[in-house]
């Protein structure tokens, strides 16, 4: 029996598969160099202490070195975060990352004069220092700083809050390190006897095995490293959910909830109605298991038993560059500076750190700031084209990120979370409608047709799982009742019936998947990746079936950067979020799939 190597090594991959970071920082040295300059120049805020309500001058004064600091910080922390995401156990490059944390942790701290200060002159003056034309770049600005005058303490206790800030990313942290770096997930024997190991990055491709014998022992032994480590799991998940109560308590907000919407200003009807639209569409969902079910032709279907292609002659084997080729195809309808632009960033300007190496952070994001490209995590497996809906995904956030960042100043590029995943789920459905304009034969039609449900399954109604549970274990921690590993099992488990329904069989592990869940630790973030594929949806038809105006519209919502609060950028481009519209034409989109798989698959 053959033994696999665990997986490659940073210095196995090529240069061409790194993200080329030279235009942050030549050498490491020079980030030092910034790094205690920066350190020393944080002092220089103490010249603006108890000055700003005396004059628009003085509060212009004291923007413009705030948001000097902000953006060097920036620079500083990307650098830092990407190079310790390449390995989590390098210990420089952990170092580093810890004392850019800790530098913007002071800088916080020093600067957190600044709110309480702002919201502590009268309604009246500040309505004259607005009038002030010195200030007439930053008065969206100003205006959004003043919305939080009740969730604004005083000097001192911002200084307190901005302090801990530090302590408060530790269940994070430790998370992450053992999800990572420590968990060891252990092997199965595949097809041709070789033991593999079982990684973050290849789970799914495992899951998607023929054999069914390889998918539930992957499966098993997955779930039991999580098990080994259970009640550790649990009491992070815990303590991160304190620290969320703590400050949404001490900063007057009634929830969590409330304090992390407040932040998009987004209504929390929009939450309620996404829950609710997909509470009363779970018929297709359910409809969508039993097709499977029988299609597979099984006794029972479980878990392991949803990701697997429903026909089996086909086989992915699509390399990263064919991906991006892909990709751009498919985007063609974006425009020429759209596609060449991102050419350019995926190949030849590196923005990609492409493939799984040890000790690299699990799963795909988009990053950057202000002074670099962006740059895309992924952990790239070329017999998953789920890898090529990530890299779309991804270059989705990149170009937005990169088209907001050329249209807008500094203070006005960064769009928010519940914007971005429109941008990026966006990308993917113009590829899921390029796939299906090749010349395919049934079998690509069953395969594709599966692969969009399953992308809709796992963005829309999966997400909105998640979401719903988020919101039921910060209500019950609300409540001031103990999250213990039995009440995180408990919850979670009521919601995959609720979800999966009584046909699908619910592996005993199985509700233990909530302690996998990275964005659990980032609360109240999920119900984006399901309001943002219903708008995503929405736009893709407007612009597939529109002309200039719908092409422009979309363009210049991803210009907008954070011009406007999101729901205002989204009406700007055609789709009003604060309406049940969005989100129930895509479960009607998502039940004709199902019924076109049926119509298929007979």
């Amino acid at each position: 029996m053959k033994t696999t190597k665990n997986s490659l090594t940073r210095e196995d991959i090529s240069e061409e598969a790194k993200w080329d970071l030279n235009g942050l920082y030549l050498q490491e040295s020079l980030w030092h160099e910034d790094f205690k300059k920066l350190e020393s120049d944080l002092t220089g805020y103490e010249s603006f202490k108890g000055t700003l309500a005396s004059s628009a001058t003085n509060i212009k004064a004291c923007l413009e070195f705030d948001i000097d600091i902000s953006r060097r910080i920036e620079k500083l922390y990307t650098y830092a975060h990407l190079r310790n995401d390449e390995d989590k156990t390098h210990s420089q490059n952990q170092s580093n990352f810890e004392k850019i944390v800790h530098l913007n942790t002071l800088a916080a701290q020093t600067n957190s004069f600044i709110s309480s200060e702002l919201t502590s002159i009268s309604e009246d003056q500040m309505n004259h220092f607005l009038e002030n034309a010195e200030l007439s770049f930053y008065k969206i600005h100003l205006e959004r700083v003043l919305r939080y005058r009740k969730h604004t303490l005083s000097e001192k206790e911002e200084k307190l809050l901005a302090s801990a800030s530090k302590i408060a990313k530790t269940a994070r942290d430790a998370f992450e390190m053992l999800d990572n770096a420590d968990l060891k997930l252990g092997t199965v024997i595949d097809e041709n006897e070789n033991e593999v190991a079982i990684t973050q990055g290849n789970f799914q491709s495992i899951m998607q095995n023929y054999d069914r014998r390889i998918r539930k022992e992957a499966f098993e032994t997955f779930y039991s490293a999580y098990s080994d480590h259970q009640y550790t799991y649990a009491s992070l998940l815990s303590s991160n959910i304190k620290k969320d109560i703590f400050y949404a308590r001490e900063k007057n907000y009634s929830s969590v909830r409330e304090k992390a919407l407040f932040s998009e200003n987004i209504p929390i009807e929009v939450y309620d109605n996404l829950i609710a639209a997909v509470h009363d569409n779970m018929a297709p969902l359910h409809k969508y298991f039993l097709l499977r079910k029988k299609i597979l032709k099984l006794d029972q279907i479980h878990i392991y038993d949803m990701n697997v292609p429903l026909v089996k002659n086909i086989h992915w084997q699509v390399g990263y560059n064919d991906s991006v080729t892909k990709i751009l195809d498919s985007l063609k309808i974006l425009g020429s500076d759209y596609t060449q632009e991102l050419r350019k960033g995926l190949t030849k300007d590196r923005w990609v750190d492409r493939y799984e190496s040890k000790g690299k952070r699990s799963g795909a994001y988009s990053s950057g700031c202000y002074d670099s490209n962006p740059f895309i995590l992924m952990n790239y497996q070329e017999d998953n084209i789920n890898s090529m809906y990530t890299l779309a995904h991804e270059a989705g956030h990149s170009m937005h990120s990169f088209l907001s960042k050329k249209k807008q100043p500094y203070l006005y590029a960064d769009y928010t979370i519940f914007v971005a995943e429109v941008a990026s789920t966006f990308n993917e459905t113009l590829l899921t409608k390029y796939l299906f304009s090749q010349d395919i034969d049934k079998s690509m039609k069953i395969y594709l047709t599966c692969r969009e449900i399953d992308n809709l399954r796992g963005t829309l109604y999966r997400q909105t799982m998640f979401a719903e549970f988020e919101h039921l274990i910060y209500a019950t921690a609300e409540s001031d009742q103990p999250m213990t590993l039995d009440v995180f099992k408990e919850i979670y488990k009521k919601l995959l019936e609720k979800y999966f329904g009584k046909d699908t069989i619910l592996d005993d592990c199985l509700s233990l998947e909530c302690f996998r869940i990275p964005h659990f630790y980032f609360s109240f973030y999920v119900y984006k990746y399901a309001t943002g594929i219903s708008a995503a949806y929405a736009l893709a038809e407007m612009v597939s079936k529109g002309g200039t105006t719908e092409l422009n519209d979309y363009l210049n919502f991803l210009k907008g950067g954070g011009s406007k609060y999101p729901i205002d950028l989204l009406k700007g481009a055609g789709v009003d979020m604060t309406s049940s519209v969005p989100v129930s034409n895509v479960l009607e989109k998502f039940s004709s799939l199902v019924n076109q798989l049926e119509d298929l698959t007979n």
